[in-house]
C-alpha cells in the first residue's frame, strides 16, 4: 500500500465512521479497487478507526469528562452509565477475541462486504419511523447488552457499527441524540480495547505497513471531525434512513465488480 492510497483510504475512513454506510465496508471496497488487498490488512483498518476516535473524544469532550470526574466523586448515575458502556461493550470483545482468525478470513472475501452492505441499508431504513417517536434519555442495561450485541455484528466488513447501533437504540425507544452519544462513546471502548488486542500484529508489521497506518490515521482524524459535524445535522434534520439507498447502491455495485472482475 503506497502513501497516497493509506491518504485516500484514511478520508474514506473517517468520512464513513460516523456515517451509517459502514467504515470496514469502504475500506475493503477501496483495498480491492486499489488490488492491496492483505498489504496491512486488519492492522491498518484498527489503526485509522483508532484515528477517529480523537474526533470522538474531542465531540463528546464535556459528556466524557462529566462522566470521568461523576465516577471519580463516586457518582451513581455516572457509574450507572459507565456500567451500561461495560456491558454493551462485552459482545464485541467476546467475538473479537474468540473469532479474531475468522474475522479476518471474512475481510479476504470481498464479497461478504458487498452483501453486508446491502444489508447495512436495510438497517439503516429500519429507523425511518422511530426518529420521530423514540424519546429516551439512555438506554437500560438490557438494552445497552441488545446494542452490544448490534455492536458485534458489526465486526463483519460491510456492517455500519454506527447504523447498527443506533438503529438498535432507537428501537429500544432511545431518543436520536441519546442513541448516537451512546453509540459513539461505546464504540471509544470496543475500539481502544480491539487496538490493544492488535498490538502484537501492529509492532510485527513492516515499516511500509506502519508509515501507511501514521498517514492514513492523520487523515481519518481530520475527514472524521467533518463527518462528525455531517452526522449531528443529519440527525436533526431526522435524514438518517436516507443512506440507506447509498449502501444499496454501492454493495451492489461492488458484488457486480467482484463478480466480473
Amino acid at each position: 500500500m503506497s502513501e497516497l492510497e493509506a491518504l485516500w483510504l484514511g478520508i474514506v475512513q473517517g468520512l464513513t465512521e460516523f456515517l451509517p454506510v459502514s467504515s470496514s465496508g469502504h475500506l475493503v471496497v477501496f483495498e480491492t479497487l486499489f488490488g492491496s488487498e492483505g498489504q496491512g490488512g486488519l492492522v491498518f483498518e484498527i489503526g485509522v478507526h483508532v484515528a477517529t476516535l480523537g474526533a470522538v473524544v474531542l465531540f463528546y469532550r464535556k459528556r466524557i469528562f462529566e462522566l470521568a470526574s461523576g465516577g471519580l466523586k463516586g457518582e451513581a448515575p455516572a457509574w450507572r452509565y459507565i456500567g451500561k458502556l461495560v456491558v454493551g461493550t462485552l459482545p464485541a470483545g467476546l467475538v473479537g477475541v474468540g473469532f479474531k482468525h475468522d474475522i479476518e478470513q471474512i475481510f479476504a472475501a470481498p464479497w461478504v462486504t458487498g452483501v453486508c452492505l446491502l444489508a447495512t441499508g436495510c438497517i439503516v431504513w429500519s429507523t425511518r419511523r422511530r426518529l420521530d417517536t423514540a424519546t429516551g434519555e439512555e438506554p437500560t442495561f438490557a438494552a445497552a447488552l441488545v446494542i452490544g450485541c448490534a455492536q458485534a455484528v458489526a465486526l463483519l466488513p460491510g456492517i455500519s457499527r454506527s447504523g447498527s447501533t443506533v438503529a438498535a437504540a432507537l428501537a429500544l425507544g432511545v431518543a436520536p441524540a441519546a442513541a448516537a452519544e451512546f453509540s459513539f462513546l461505546l464504540g471509544v471502548v470496543a475500539i481502544s480495547g480491539a487496538a490493544v488486542l492488535m498490538l502484537p500484529d501492529i509492532s510485527a508489521a513492516s515499516p511500509e505497513v506502519v508509515r501507511g497506518v501514521l498517514v492514513g490515521g492523520a487523515s481519518a482524524l481530520v475527514s472524521g471531525l467533518a463527518a462528525l459535524w455531517i452526522f449531528v445535522r443529519m440527525l436533526r434534520s431526522h435524514t438518517f434512513h436516507l443512506f440507506a439507498y447509498y449502501a444499496w447502491a454501492v454493495g451492489a455495485v461492488f458484488l457486480l465488480f467482484v463478480w466480473l472482475r
